[in-house]
């Protein structure tokens, strides 16, 4: 049984920062309940005197932590311990004390703006909130340029970082305001910390041998006396010789091997390093040509690359084209792919200067990139310079496209473009279309399940349009990261047999370190506490990295992780005066304005930045300069997206670094006990599924009007054609098809590739709304983003910086926002049913009296309010009044027994929890899981110390991702696909004790799979399947928590009429 949570706990993740700054090395070790001084260890009189002043700041400390009204500030706490004191207080005391006590003293500046728990006054009344009190000093404010905006006046705050239960303070976000202490309490506290300044000064005496300790500790203190970023007169001696807050060069930064010694000699490094796997150097491997290159191409080579050789691996795919061949590169990441469709692409022109290629991308980052640098050798090439490279994407102005279609030799897109822009206009595209030579598909890995398989279809409608303007004799050229079968892969994609697959990789690469990164516990002494955040470890460990000159991406696994741990970033890099750091730091992530999009990767190509904060979206292929270093925080999902963004390091000769800094969730963990697994495990298939009539049909509706069908197109597009064709278009006498009148005008409009299309809503900034300018565009936002992110009060984060919503119309899709520096977040309070509404199917389960139904599926999402959380402290609980996200989707689900919930009752297990894993088995069993969504259990919903009045149904329940995509009709048609029985081996074969990946745990389950139990998953599956049960050989998981019931027995969900039970 899971602990009982209280109503008003958080659900966010506390955003704790870990100092980077110096401390005395003192050696680890429990002398919990020791007296002030050992017998052997004699204390020097510095040291009693520190302790005087060490008491009284203590005393002062936890009087004011226990009042809500006083902010620590240090002007306020230095007043009263000099009255204690009956002398001055200098700063240079709290700074050996911080220097003895790095972990437990705060002392640093915050902005001014951050010691408020509320938006200012006015923000308030236009979200018609009443304001609560301000505890900013009331000194005026000064303010400096940061960027586009100001950034507030700096504060000197001096607190404990541990709260009077334990907890670890946020120095990233600013004061917490703790609960009242009774006396008794509070004398508690003052005890226990007094003792810990006795063991820190035992330590270091009993560290220091021939050395003086006293002098150590003043040493020391001088990297702990706080920098105000907002002050202009810093000493310029600090900064230039003991807080070396010079940049260094890039390229005269110390090996990866250096920085990681210097790592473990870092006073707060507390053994995170759980695993490190060093993979050697590898030198380069050259190739010939045959025929080879003509000299002009060389001299473009040399003067545009610095190439004068090629890599086995670029040989052997471009002699493969030479043989008219199509081919698949698979080797590792920066290996040099692009030269493989360059070269003959350069070979084509000098041939025939019509000819034309078609190079695609899965973003537009990545084409933006390629294209430059095909651009640069092209003008390098003698008598190719005037070839004219054109993108042609969602973002091309709708006035220059014509002009691209007429002029362009090459274009760079998508396969969204393709399918809804040029071959519904075939006719306008055919001088292009006729003169292709070569089409070029980049990180072909990224084109998997329901997205890959219209992609699929796609490239079928493309090879046959241009197969009917005379073009039969293009090249397809792929290239990907390292999949399992490449050809295989290619084939089902491109619809091609004669595929040649290249796999030795030819390039060189240097020294790769591989860390395995745990954050260490809260308090070592209470374990209960947890550990520190993966954000506050990984944001340590880059601000570390950037100070020696190694040029980081940190990989986040949401938009939202992104934007906090910039806004960490910003925080503590401003904190410690290293403004110079932070001006080399960007974040990236989808949902950006074109326009930041462009200036982010501008910064980026050109080299100027230190550091930058992504998800996934810069995981793909595109050269943002030499990186050094690639932190993931959180295990992104698969084992390929783990090699994939580890590979974005490194990407010339030099050493390099990864880190997976892990999270607390069990996926996480299961690779800092297993970290062989992410070196040994293969990677999974990438699946297209081909036999989809829900795919390929619409498909062949917008085939039908490039071009009639007919029979023989079977071709192209399998034997579904024939079927699909006489049942779903218009055949005419002379026995073509034509699209049904139901997708005219333009079938096209009728197909999104990418699932169902969302609608979004428009983020505004009116900060500065003034004559000379409007309201600013910042962002995009997804409707199943907004609704959790955008509600009126609630926080907004945009590249780090954070913004008030001030006012949303959901009617318009327009949402106002307004910049204020504010130290909380907030998290929405929400629901979202699935619910099984009306059946069409129905299933029997081989052996088994139960049954498998399929039908309409809705899901209803809520969101009711918000929290204001600060370092996993609820601030306040605001009410919103949001309209609910209602969708329709079909799927399938199986009621869970009425037998095996008594039973589960009866043994003290969570039913909530076995739903939850038992959905989670036969997920991890099924191909196209990516596509199919469940409902999970959320922790804090599920753990609620009071009773609710929602109870869900006890029902395992699937439902299409993207509306109606076919996935689940295809899981319920072959009962093989969902399979409870490979479900139930998998679980009665894993020899984990709690649930893993391997059994009950999904990678992609937003709660994180903390509602588990492999146990009650393992007894719902063998009664669906009606196997036999030992009641007495089960467990007892009864304690003393009492969790109040969430869940009900399923209700009959009404059939449609005339629906009969399928054999199974």
């Amino acid at each position: 049984m899971k602990r009982k949570v209280d109503s008003t706990e958080p659900t966010e993740e506390d955003v704790t920062s870990s100092s980077t700054k110096k401390a005395v090395k003192k050696p680890r070790e429990n002398n919990k309940g020791k007296k002030k001084e050992k017998d052997d260890i004699v204390w020097p009189d510095y040291f009693h005197d520190l302790f005087k002043v060490f008491k009284a700041l203590n005393t002062v400390l936890a009087f004011v932590s226990s009042r809500k009204h006083l902010a620590m500030t240090f002007p306020v706490v230095r007043s009263s311990v000099e009255n204690l004191l009956k002398r001055p207080l200098d700063l240079a005391k709290i700074a050996e004390l911080k220097a003895l006590l790095p972990n437990l003293i705060k002392f640093a500046y915050i902005p001014r703006n951050e010691l408020r728990i509320h938006a200012t006054q006015s923000q308030d009344q236009k979200t018609k909130r009443k304001s609560s009190p301000d505890y900013s000093l009331s000194a005026p404010s000064t303010s400096q340029s940061f960027g586009e905006y100001e950034s507030e006046e700096q504060v000197l705050v001096l607190e404990f970082a541990e709260n009077s239960r334990g907890k670890k303070e946020n120095p990233s976000l600013g004061l917490s305001l703790p609960p009242s202490l009774a006396p008794a309490g509070l004398k508690k506290l003052v005890e226990k910390r007094n003792e810990r300044f006795c063991e820190a000064v035992n330590e270091l005496i009993g560290a220091a041998s021939n050395e003086d300790p006293v002098a150590l500790i003043q040493a020391a203190s001088y990297d702990h006396i706080p920098v105000n970023p907002s002050s202009k007169s810093t000493s310029s001696a600090k900064v230039d010789t003991k807080d070396k807050r010079t940049i260094i060069d890039p390229k005269d930064r110390p090996t990866i091997d250096a920085v990681i010694a210097e790592v473990e000699e870092q006073d707060w490094y507390k053994g995170q390093i759980v695993d490190r796997r060093i993979f050697a150097s590898r030198e380069a491997a050259n190739g010939t040509l045959d025929p080879p290159l003509s000299e002009t191409i060389q001299q473009a080579l040399s003067n545009s690359r610095k190439i004068t050789s090629l890599y086995s691996h670029q040989s052997s795919a471009i002699n493969a084209l030479s043989r008219e061949k199509h081919i698949i590169v698979s080797t590792s990441t920066a290996s040099g792919k692009s030269v493989i469709y360059q070269v003959p692409l350069l070979r084509f022109l000098e041939d025939d200067i019509d000819s034309t290629a078609v190079f695609i991308y899965p973003t537009k980052a990545l084409a933006q990139d390629q294209r430059s640098a095909l651009e640069q050798l092209l003008w390098s090439c003698p008598g190719l310079e005037h070839i004219k490279v054109a993108t042609y994407d969602g973002d091309t102005p709708q006035d220059q496209r014509a002009g691209i279609r007429e002029t362009a030799s090459v274009i760079f897109t998508n396969f969204d473009m393709i399918h809804a822009s040029i071959l519904p206009h075939e006719e306008l595209w055919r001088r292009f279309l006729k003169k292709i030579k070569l089409v070029a598909v980049d990180e072909l890995h990224s084109y998997s399940d329901l997205f890959g398989s219209h992609v699929a279809q796609v490239i079928r409608r493309f090879r046959r349009v241009c197969a009917a303007v005379g073009n039969r004799r293009m090249r397809f050229v792929s290239c990907s990261a390292t999949i399992s079968n490449p050809s295989r892969h290619m084939k089902d994609l491109f619809g091609l047999e004669d595929i040649e697959e290249i796999t030795e990789d030819g390039a060189p690469s240097g020294r790769k370190d591989f860390l395995v990164w745990n954050p260490p516990p809260i308090d070592p002494m209470a374990p209960k506490l947890g550990r520190h955040s993966s954000m506050s470890e990984a944001t340590a460990l880059m601000r570390f990295l950037m100070k020696r000159g190694v040029r980081v991406i940190l990989f986040c696994k949401i938009r939202k992780a992104c934007e906090l741990a910039m806004k960490t970033l910003r925080t503590d890099l401003s904190a410690e005066g290293r403004l110079d750091i932070l001006e080399k730091v960007m974040p990236y992530r989808g949902g950006y304005s074109q326009e930041d999009r462009r200036r982010i990767e501008n910064e980026a190509f050109s080299g100027n930045l230190l550091g930058i904060v992504a998800t996934n979206a810069l995981e793909l292929g595109v050269d943002i300069g030499v990186l050094d270093a690639v932190i993931m925080m959180g295990f992104p999902y698969k084992i390929a997206n783990l090699r994939q963004q580890t590979g974005r390091a490194g990407r010339r000769t030099r050493d390099s670094l990864a880190v997976l800094v892990a999270d607390g969730l069990p996926i996480d963990q299961h690779y800092v006990n297993n970290p062989s697994d992410l070196f040994d495990k293969p990677i999974d298939d990438l699946i297209i599924d081909l036999e989809s009539k829900v795919i390929l049909e619409p498909h062949l509706q917008c085939a039908a009007q490039e071009m009639p069908l007919s029979k023989e197109d079977d071709v192209y597009f399998g034997p579904l054609l024939r079927e699909l064709c006489d049942s779903s278009l218009i055949k005419t006498k002379d026995g073509w098809y034509h699209t049904h009148p139901n997708f005219l005008p333009f079938p096209a409009k009728h197909v999104s590739i990418r699932g169902a299309e969302e609608e979004k809503y428009t983020v505004v900034d009116i900060t500065k709304v003034t004559a000379e300018g409007g309201p600013k565009i910042i962002e995009e936002v997804e409707l199943s983003r907004a609704l959790f992110e955008i509600y009126e009060g609630g926080v907004f984060m945009h590249q780090g910086l954070t913004f008030i919503v001030t006012e949303i119309s959901h009617d318009s899709k327009i949402a106002r926002v307004m910049r204020a520096d504010v130290n909380w977040i907030t998290s929405p309070r929400d629901y979202t049913d699935i619910d099984a509404v009306q059946t069409y199917r129905i299933r029997e389960i081989k052996g088994s009296p139960h049954r498998a139904f399929y039908g309409r599926v809705d899901a209803k999402t809520v969101v009711f309010g918000f929290f204001k959380i600060r370092n996993k402290t609820i601030l306040d609980v605001v009410d919103v009044d949001s309209p609910s996200w209602d969708r329709q989707a079909t799927g399938l689900w199986i009621d869970v027994p009425r037998y095996v919930l008594n039973l589960m009752k009866s043994k003290g297990i969570n039913a909530a929890e076995a739903i939850h894993s038992a959905q989670h088995a036969l997920l991890n069993r099924f191909a196209l899981a990516a596509d199919l969504k469940t409902e999970c259990k959320a922790p804090q919903k599920e753990y609620k110390a009071t009773k609710t009045e929602r109870k869900r149904p006890a029902r395992l329940i699937f439902y299409d991702s993207a509306g109606r995509s076919g996935v689940s009709s295809k899981a319920f048609d072959h009962g093989k696909i969902i399979p409870v029985t490979w479900a139930n081996d998998a679980i009665e074969g894993c020899k984990c004790e709690s649930g893993c990946k391997e059994c009950v745990h999904s990678p992609s389950c937003r709660e994180g799979n903390e509602v588990s139990s492999k146990l009650g998953a393992q007894l719902i599956l063998r009664t669906i399947l009606n196997l036999e049960i030992n009641e007495d050989s089960i467990p007892s998981q009864m304690d003393e928590t009492d969790t109040p019931d969430t869940i009900i027995e399923a209700d009959y969900v009404r059939p449609v009429d005339g629906v009969q039970v399928e054999a199974g």
